[in-house]
Parts: C-alpha cells; structure tokens; sequence
C-alpha cells in the first residue's frame, strides 16, 4: 500500500495517519474534509502530506472513512463506486449494521471492509490525534468473509502493526455489546453533567467541591455531539433496552435508599467489584 486516503482527518483519522505514517514511512497519506480549515489544521500539524477530493479516491490503495457514522451510511456506497478494483475502502464507525447494510449488493462489496477501532478520547478534531492511540486496544472486524481476501491480509496487517488485536463479529452482535460497553456510559457522563450543571445554576460553588471521581466520570459529556448524536440514532434498539435496565437498577438502588437496607446497598456494591477482575489489565 502507498497511497491512503483518510476521510475525516478527526481524533481517530489522525490518529490512524499518524501511527501508519510512522511504521511506513514512504505511505502517501492523503486527507479528505468537508472543511478546507480542517485539512489546513492536519497539514500543520503532519498529520497528512497532501489534501485531497473524493475524485482522487480512484487512487487510492486505501481509504480510511472516519466520519460521523450517519455521514458514512449517506456516503460510503458513492466512494465505493470510484475506488479501484485493486483498492480497500474501511469504517471506523461505532455502529456496524445500518453501515454493512447500505453497501450489501454493492457491486464492489468485496472492497470493503467493516471494523471499528475501539479507542478514543473525549476530544475531537484534527488537533485531538495522538501517537499510539490504538496500542493494545481492540478493532473489531465485521463481516470479514465479504472482502477479497488479499485485500482484507494487508489492512489487517497494518492495523496489528500499530498495536491493535482483531476481533471478528458479525454487525448486529457488535451493535448490542457496544451499546452496554460505550454507548451508555457515554449517556450516563452526559446525563449527569446536565444534572450536575442544572444544579449549579442555584449552587454557584458546587464546581469547587468536583474532585477527580467527578471529572473521570464526567469526561465523556465532553465528547462531540455531532459524533454521537447519530451513532445513538443508528443503534436506537439497543440503546434503550441498555437504558431500561440501567434505569431498573438505579430505580432498585433508589429503593434500597428509602428503605434504609444499607447491608443490601453494601453487598450489591460488593458484588459489583468483581468488574474489578474483568477490567484487569484494560488499559
């Protein structure tokens, strides 16, 4: 490979650009924006050697889409249709069913590959992109068996070069298990930031009191809701089931509360150290 093309030169496009460039070096990253600032930022900042259109896709040995996931599903079938027939075009979006659906009886389906890169931070642009974002952390490939297999052996390869372990999953299991692993905690931070500032408004100095539990639990309410706006859209279903039963154990918790069953309150908490011992060694 030695052209790619990243579309949405963002957290995780640049932080792709950035570890790829480094453990190959001769690559020809090329970047793709709706925002000629947003490729300016990329360019100062190396993450991309050229700026680039979807009519240069036809080039590409690989395109890299890293766009807000509704974005994807409108645009993924038209950079299908320009990419060659030796070219690979991969996601890396959160959610994976509505994505592989749209391309299914694509005539270059075997051109795509899905995965989800499961990494990030709670900052966004090109100026969020970091060095080895994604060392030791998880992509997730869906639907592995659609895509040419030479072409599939040589973007794997340069995802585990960077660090990354490949799990395979088929779109609608990965769609359920994220939304319990990322998409409630997301909406868990941004709803007791709303709580926490809704308060603030009659308790000026409840800020001062905030200590680290406060701000790690709070960090994600900072992420884009441009980002996750439609991932919670595309993965509707599973959010508000995940939500429902969210909701009955903080209902349960509540209860124990106004029944002063503390020992209960004590022993739930107990048995729920446990994630202590799956979480081991996440880093």
């Amino acid at each position: 490979m030695k052209n790619i093309y990243i579309i949405g030169v963002g957290l995780i496009g640049g932080s792709l650009a950035i570890d790829i460039k480094k453990n190959n070096p001769d690559m020809i990253i090329h970047g793709i924006s709706r925002k000629d600032a947003t490729l300016e930022t990329a360019l100062s900042l190396n993450l991309i050697d050229k700026k680039a259109t979807l009519d240069d896709i036809k080039h590409a040995d690989l395109v890299i889409v890293s766009i807000p996931v509704d974005a994807t599903v409108k645009l993924l079938p038209t950079i299908l249709d320009k990419i060659s027939d030796n070219g690979l075009v991969v996601d890396a979006g959160s959610t994976k069913v509505d994505i592989c659906k749209v391309v299914e009886n694509h005539p270059k389906r075997r051109n795509f590959l899905a995965m989800h890169p499961i990494a990030g931070t709670e900052h966004s642009g090109p100026s969020a992109a970091i060095p080895n974002l994604f060392v030791g952390k998880t992509n997730i490939i869906c639907e592995v068996e659609k895509t040419t297999f030479k072409l599939q052996e040589k973007a794997l390869k340069l995802f585990t070069d960077i660090g990354m372990r490949i799990r395979y999953m088929n779109p609608e299991a990965h769609d359920k298990h994220i939304a319990y692993m990322s998409h409630l905690s997301h909406i868990s931070s941004f709803m007791l930031g709303k709580t926490v500032i809704e308060k603030e408004k009659n308790e000026r100095d409840i800020f001062d009191m905030a200590g680290s539990g406060f701000a790690s639990t709070v960090r994600l309410a900072k992420s884009s809701p441009e980002m996750w706006t439609p991932i919670f859209k595309q993965n509707k279903t599973n959010v508000i089931e995940t939500l429902e039963e969210y909701i009955t154990n903080l209902t349960h918790f509540k209860e124990l509360m106004k029944q002063d069953d503390f020992d209960a309150i004590f022993n739930e908490m107990k048995d729920t150290n446990y994630i202590k011992d799956i979480l081991n060694g996440i880093s």
